[in-house]
């Protein structure tokens, strides 16, 4: 099958996500700066969640560039990633509720399960094109994709002794992420270079 109905009913589920999270902010209720203090933690708890879905749609483009062609387990395993960042809005709107033990920890929770979908389909890519295939070459031992799911396990435990540290390995995990990962375009441009 050809990726390129699934490239494009994901991108525009991942636009969908963004713009429900993006409805969740508010204007100030008066024009002050007390006001718009008050807004803060809605729009951190945004912005936080707007750079995961950002690190997922970035990822999921470069995987699916060197994908060729997919299956009917890949398209499953796709589907299994947009319903976790499907819930993204969900679980922000309950993180601005206020920095409690439980909120954070679904949030992470809901990092931990999108992290697993997207691994699984990974991996239903790379059996589609078999070991040593284009994506297993580039994605390497991809430790940022290994250590993430163990980080926020770490996060989610330390949301139930305090909240705002299970909030900082959570940002922790986006921090890592938003440093360029070169992998898939050194693999391109290697393969360009040789052929």
């Amino acid at each position: 099958m050809n990726k390129n109905r699934l490239e494009a009913f994901s991108d525009g589920v991942l636009a969908i996500i963004i713009t429900i999270m993006v409805l969740e902010l508010h204007v100030p209720a008066e024009p002050s700066w007390r006001a718009l203090l008050e807004e803060l933690p809605t729009f951190f708890s945004y912005l936080l969640s707007f750079i995961f879905v950002g690190i997922y749609w970035n990822n999921h483009h470069h995987m699916l560039h060197l994908a060729g062609r997919i299956n009917g387990g890949v398209l499953w395993a796709n589907l299994h990633l947009l319903f976790w960042l499907s819930l993204f809005p969900f679980t922000t709107r309950w993180l601005n509720a206020g920095l409690e033990e439980i909120p954070v920890l679904v949030y992470g929770l809901n990092l931990l399960l999108a992290a697993i979908a997207f691994y699984i389909l990974k991996s239903a890519l790379i059996g589609r094109q078999g070991r040593n295939g284009p994506l297993d070459v580039a994605m390497g031992r991809d430790w940022k994709g290994k250590g993430s799911p163990i980080l926020y396990v770490l996060g989610m435990g330390l949301s139930l002794v305090n909240p705002v540290l299970g909030l900082v390995v959570y940002c922790g995990v986006a921090a890592i992420w938003l440093i360029p990962d070169r992998r898939v375009e050194r693999f391109l441009a290697a393969a360009e270079h040789d052929g």
